[in-house]
């Protein structure tokens, strides 16, 4: 039997390696500088969303003053966050449909009007808190789009070597500003401990001073909003013009099949769930933290540095973490199982610490602190790390719906908390703890 020679369609192989099995980019691929512009852009505006939902939590003392706020409606004025979730659906529409400039076009833009709506500086008091509560709901709706999109970012803009970094720094940037809140509120806004026993006419002055802190705050940060919508405005594509990797050029499912893969897929809905339920309790954990810890007599400046540090943390950590995922390749769900198991300890000390009375366990401010800064670095930090194995795991649904998805359930849990505690705060009590030095 002779055999000729093969022809090159004989000599292609039967089986294509996979877009996690090869680092090697196509040949029409290429990586542009202008990719840092891009991520630089998305991320500040992640910044501003985060500090402006999480502008009232850690002054709510001064905003109880001011405004006349109660307990109950910074409780809402949080929750407007995972609120702004429920027209996820329409925003991870838009973004597979039109691309992510048009999505973040949008979700800016709605972040500026509700700047500019809570700033409007009405003396019809419960007029302003109306224009308030529409404010921070309208920055809720750039939500979906600002919390989902940083892994359809990386996967778009950058190359496989440097993927789960774009996606650490583009993600955790919004928990960034909520971190930045809790420094930029305590100093600059004051706390109203030192108007207890003054005079009425005192008391009037020192609410006006604290107003127009307040006020100063929500001017500089529209201005921020707005010079990033403008920016976002004249130069923000929603795809570079060769793709940089395999992954980035590769066919993915529509819209709807999408949907209906990842609801039918148990694997990634354990993973999800495992996701949602620790990364939704810390986030509305520390929208309210300064109300959380001051039954246990920490201060609104030293509960917003507590608040600070731990989000901090995570998000250095996360990055780190997520560049040294970018080196070593098949060790996430490795990384995971560690940094939950570190916060499951952190979060259990916290609790024996509250329960001193009971547990006769040391309770100090060190240990407070140590304990509640640990739980959010270890939290915080895994959410880069969840979206590369979210990514993994669904290919090839497109990025940005699969973190639409994870993102709505971890707010869907968020929104559960900050509910109850809207509603049961008043009767929310805090075993006594004595902070010694």
């Amino acid at each position: 039997m002779g055999a000729g020679s093969s022809t090159e369609a004989e000599r292609e192989p039967l089986l294509v390696p996979s877009h996690a099995e090869t680092n090697s980019p196509p040949v029409n691929s290429r990586v542009y500088g202008r990719r840092w512009l891009v991520l630089t852009l998305f991320s500040l505006l992640g910044l501003m969303q985060g500090m402006v939902w999480n502008f009232w939590g850690p002054i709510q003392n001064s905003a109880v003053h001011a405004f006349g706020f109660s307990k109950s409606d910074i409780a809402v004025l949080v929750l407007w966050g995972p609120v702004g979730f429920v027209p996820w659906l329409l925003f991870m529409w838009l973004m597979d449909k039109k691309g992510l400039r048009a999505s973040l076009l949008l979700s800016a833009f709605f972040m500026l009007l509700g700047a500019a709506l809570r700033s409007i500086p009405l003396t019809d008091q419960p007029l302003r808190r109306w224009l308030i509560h529409g404010g921070q709901f309208l920055n809720g709706l750039a939500g979906p789009t600002i919390m989902s999109a940083g892994p359809f970012l990386s996967t778009t803009w950058f190359a496989p070597d440097q993927r789960a970094t774009a996606t650490a720094v583009a993600s955790l940037f919004s928990y960034l500003g909520g971190a930045a809140s809790f420094v930029v509120g305590p100093l600059v806004v004051p706390a109203p401990n030192d108007t207890q026993a003054g005079t009425t006419m005192s008391a009037a002055v020192s609410d006006s001073s604290i107003r127009d802190r307040i006020q100063l705050v929500m001017y500089a940060e529209l201005a921020a909003i707005a010079v990033l919508f403008a920016a976002v405005l004249l130069y923000f594509p929603s795809r570079p013009p060769m793709p940089p990797s395999v992954a980035a050029a590769s066919q993915r499912l529509s819209y709807r099949s999408s949907i209906c893969r990842l609801l039918s897929n148990v694997r990634f809905l354990m993973i999800a769930l495992a996701y949602a339920v620790p990364t939704g309790v810390i986030a509305g954990w520390s929208g309210v933290l300064d109300m959380v810890l001051t039954p246990a007599k920490v201060s609104q400046v030293d509960a917003g540095w507590i608040g600070f540090w731990s989000i901090v943390g995570g998000c250095v950590f996360g990055v780190a973490m997520a560049r040294f995922a970018d080196s070593i390749r098949g060790m996430l769900k490795l990384i995971l199982v560690l940094m939950l198991a570190g916060a499951s300890l952190s979060s259990t000390w916290f609790t024996l610490t509250c329960l001193s009375r009971y547990t006769h366990l040391p309770s100090t401010a060190a240990i407070l602190y140590t304990s509640c800064i640990l739980v959010g670095i270890f939290i915080n930090s895994s959410v880069p790390i969840f979206f590369e194995l979210f990514i993994e795991t669904v290919y090839p649904v497109p990025e940005g719906i699969t973190c639409g998805v994870v993102t709505f359930l971890g707010n869907l849990v968020t929104g559960l908390l900050l509910f109850f505690l809207t509603f049961y705060c008043t009767a929310l009590q805090m075993l006594p703890i004595k902070v010694g030095q």
